[in-house]
Parts: structure tokens; C-alpha cells; sequence
């Protein structure tokens, strides 16, 4: 009885953990609403050290580690960032948000527009497309107002499917998101100690598990249209011995249980999608913005140099870099970039009307919202080298 006891006090202080995590994320819209006039960023990372300096102090009364106090803000602010964004591009959309997405619910890109549209306060209403171009065709027929796409993953690397995919479409992209992906064995109930023969995934997944997989001698690794699809057919198999690789939420709901995890090559093995539209994107002059493009240069010796130093001349930040064949021209390629900056800054313009009278082709996909919220650090005045 004392066990279960104490157990119900832990319970009571979790439901005021998860009440306080609520009041506090309103906090932080009303943050937003305040700043939406301002010409300021919605980061305050000064605010942010020294909010976690405070913490700190607070903590070590307390008998709380610093760093364990640091991992959870650094989570709980992250959230905080991305919200007021979301509001500040968004403002008042509220209800529910059609969003075509890879696969059926449990998939990674259902996963991943769960949480676009969570931080958007909508409703999801997910449409389960079996391939990428159908998940561009729903947005494009007007079947669903947006679409995800994986585009790169920090283990895997590029999803050159996708893009491909984009040189041929008239969509815009208008928002990105990143997803932890934690890749499970999972089987069904039941069949915890059978030896695995068979593992089923999607191509992505298997690739991000390569080195865990290489070591399973005897097995069959078998690749699948998408994640739901690996776990939807495992959980209806009356096979012995077969499993999913697939992540611990999605494998609750075809109610598969996990004998193996933390799988991925890379420790921290984050997936970033970016979502598109038929009409393009708002981004505030509050936000960090990321523009991307296409471009073709000519067939010459140093003209991909040309372009990049325009951009270098404008004092352009160019993050992403990503070359593809160009269908129908053998040894040419298309060049996919990714910029930090504005569309319709003065510099962004001038950079693009120079770009446009030396590359054969150019189109920009479009400018959104940069979501990657970059951890406060800080070293306590006490804890620095040397005290």
C-alpha cells in the first residue's frame, strides 16, 4: 500500500507538471501577440541565458542537477520558439488542417504534421497518400490545403526523390519541421521471444539503420511503401518472426511492441520535411526565413563558381547545397539551394535579378519560416574554468 501510495503522489505532481507546461505555452502565445507589431525577433537569447542562469541557482537550492535543468528548458523553450512562429505566420488560424502526408497514421510524416498542426492549434486531418507524387497531387488537385515531404535526414542524408519531384511542380513551398525520428524493432504481442527473420521498412528507415542491420545474420530486410505500411503488416501477419521498423507511437496504434530501439546510425537522427501549397507563404519580417530555389547554370567551366560568389557579394548565407541530373542532358545537373534570407529583402532581389541573367534556368520554390531553434547555451558564473 505505501508503494501505491507513493506512486498516486507522483501522478498528482505529473498532472501538475502537464497543467503548468499548458499555462505556460499560453503564456508564450500571449509573448507572441505582444511582439507581432514589433520589429524585434521572437528570440530573446540574452533573456533565454539568463532565464537559465536563474534556473540554475533555483535548482541547486533544490538539489537539482544544472544540467538536467538545461536539457529540459532547452525542449520546453525550443516549443515556446516554434509556437510563437507558427502564430505569428499563421495569426488567428484556427479548426482543423487537411494535410496529405506518406503512409497512414503512425508514419513518420503523419507524425510529423501532427506536430505542424499541433503548434498551430488545428485539428490534423491527415490524407494518406501511398507515394510522394501523390501526396504533391492531392495539394495540386485540391484535395488537401498542404502536403509533407521528408526532404533530408541527418543520418540518410537527401531524399533525392523529392527532390526531383519539385523541379516539375507549381506548388510552393511554405513551412518546414523537423521530427526525431527513433527508429524500433517491433512485433506483435506475444512473439517477443521468436527469432526475427523478417524486418519490414521503409527504404529511409532501413537506410538510417544500416550498420544495426548489417549485423543481423540470417535476416531479411524487406523494404515497404512507407513506416505504416511495415507496421500494418506486421500487426495483420500470422506469421512468427516477422517485425517493423517504426517508432514507439506508431507502433501503439497497430499495437506492436518494441524488442529492440535507439537503432539509427547516428545518435541524434532527426528527419526535416518542408510543406507546400498552391499559394505561397507570408513570412514576417520577425522571423528568421529560409528561401529556396532551383537553378541551372550554363555547361561551362566555372559558372556554378559565378553563381555562388553573387551570393557570397550580397553577403547571402547559403546553407544547403544539392546537385541532381538533369533529366534528358547527360553529365549536367540542377543545383537545389538553400538560403537564409527574406524573399523580398533589397539584397535577396539584387542577388536574383544577377542570377537570372547568367544561369540558364532559375526558380525559387519558395520562402518560409526557419524553424531550427538553436539551444541557449551558458556556463555559470561558479561552474566556469578556473573558479
Amino acid at each position: 500500500m505505501e508503494l501505491l501510495e507513493l506512486r498516486k503522489r507522483i501522478e498528482a505532481i505529473d498532472a501538475r507538471i502537464l497543467q503548468c507546461l499548458a499555462e505556460r505555452r499560453d503564456i508564450a502565445l500571449a509573448v507572441a501577440q505582444a511582439k507581432a507589431n514589433q520589429t524585434s525577433g521572437v528570440r530573446d537569447t540574452e533573456r533565454e541565458a539568463a532565464l537559465l542562469l536563474q534556473l540554475m541557482d533555483q535548482g541547486a537550492e533544490m538539489g537539482l542537477d544544472a544540467g538536467y535543468l538545461t536539457r529540459l528548458y532547452h525542449i520546453i523553450i525550443e516549443d515556446s520558439v516554434l509556437m510563437q512562429q507558427a502564430w505569428m505566420q499563421d495569426s488567428d488560424n484556427t479548426g482543423t488542417l487537411t494535410i496529405a502526408h506518406l503512409g497512414t497514421a503512425g508514419s513518420y510524416s503523419h507524425l510529423a504534421a501532427q506536430g505542424y498542426a499541433s503548434r498551430r492549434k488545428c485539428q490534423l486531418q491527415g490524407l494518406s497518400c501511398e507515394t510522394f507524387q501523390d501526396v504533391l497531387k492531392a495539394v495540386e488537385d485540391g484535395r488537401s490545403v498542404l502536403g509533407i515531404l521528408p526532404i533530408e535526414n541527418s543520418t540518410s542524408g537527401s531524399i533525392n526523390e523529392v527532390y526531383d519531384l519539385l523541379r516539375h511542380t507549381h506548388l510552393h513551398i511554405v513551412a518546414e519541421t523537423y521530427l526525431s525520428v527513433e527508429h524500433q524493432i517491433l512485433v506483435r504481442e506475444g512473439q517477443e521471444t521468436v527469432p526475427v527473420k523478417t524486418i519490414y521498412g521503409h527504404p529511409q528507415a532501413i537506410a538510417q539503420c544500416a550498420r544495426y542491420l548489417s549485423h543481423l545474420d540470417g535476416v531479411n530486410v524487406v523494404a515497404c511503401p512507407s513506416s505504416a505500411h511495415a507496421m500494418e503488416k506486421v500487426a495483420n501477419s500470422d506469421e512468427p518472426g516477422v517485425a517493423a521498423l517504426g517508432s514507439q507511437s506508431g507502433g501503439a496504434l497497430f499495437r506492436l511492441i518494441a524488442i529492440a530501439n535507439n537503432l539509427a546510425d547516428q545518435p541524434e537522427n532527426q528527419t526535416r520535411f518542408i510543406l507546400v501549397q498552391r499559394h505561397s507563404a507570408h513570412v514576417p519580417q520577425q522571423l528568421p526565413a529560409r528561401t529556396s530555389l532551383i537553378m541551372a547554370t550554363h555547361n561551362q567551366p566555372g559558372a556554378l563558381a559565378d553563381a555562388l560568389i553573387i551570393l557570397r557579394q550580397h553577403d547571402l548565407n547559403l546553407i544547403k547545397l544539392e546537385s541532381r541530373p538533369m533529366p534528358g542532358n547527360p553529365w549536367e545537373e540542377l543545383f537545389y539551394i538553400d538560403i537564409l534570407v527574406h524573399e523580398q529583402s533589397p539584397q535577396w532581389q539584387a542577388a536574383l535579378k544577377e542570377l537570372k541573367t547568367m544561369t540558364r534556368f532559375i526558380k525559387v520554390l519558395g520562402c518560409y519560416a526557419d524553424e531550427r531553434v538553436k539551444a541557449t547555451h551558458v556556463i555559470h558564473p561558479e561552474r566556469a574554468p578556473g573558479n
